[in-house]
């Protein structure tokens, strides 16, 4: 049997072509055996933030359908606290930005515009833009529910209970893991 792989995103959906590997279509599976994808940040309970590539509604969709998860970071990208390194990036309807804004600062996020560095609005492969969120101290569950619950948020990047088991590359090129449970 074959191996078919789906892309959560049109820049992976290339890379994976350059590299010969059979591409289905996303809406074409019921569910994924394995997921294999990197995150911008992993906290010791492997809660992670991720969506620096714009992709983090697709990513999270397939996560959640995904039989295994497993991500795959640079040591690096290890954290104490969610939101040290990493803005949480919110996916947004266009016409929405200062209606989520204007919430999103009740729950004490402040956030930009995500840019790209010719200083255009960045759109996701969905043509929505992105708002790029200083994470303070904070209940993120309580936060996943509330951004989960705001009509005009498309998706965030907190990822809290989509790891079953991490790999880290260590500085000296050793890997190591941390699973769930």
């Amino acid at each position: 049997m074959a191996i078919a792989c789906v892309a959560t995103s049109r820049a992976t959906e290339a890379l994976a072509r350059t590299l010969e590997l059979r591409i289905v279509p996303l809406t074409s599976v019921e569910r994924v055996d394995v997921l294999v994808d990197g995150a911008d940040e992993v906290d010791p309970a492997l809660r992670m933030i991720k969506g620096r590539g714009g992709a983090m509604t697709e990513e999270k969709r397939v996560a959640r359908g995904a039989a295994r998860r497993i991500y795959i970071v640079q040591s690096s990208k290890l954290v104490d606290r969610l939101g040290e390194t990493a803005p949480l990036p919110i996916e947004v309807k266009r016409s929405a930005i200062p209606f989520v804004r204007n919430a999103i600062a009740e729950l004490d996020l402040v956030a930009e515009l995500r840019r790209t560095v010719d200083g255009k609005e960045f759109r996701t492969d969905g043509d929505n833009p992105v708002l790029d969120a200083v994470l303070p101290e904070t209940d993120l569950r309580a936060l996943a529910v509330a951004l989960d619950a705001m009509a005009d948020v498309v998706g965030h990047g907190l990822f809290l209970d989509e790891a079953d088991l991490v790999l880290i590359e260590e500085e000296d090129g050793q890997v190591s893991r941390r699973s769930r449970g």
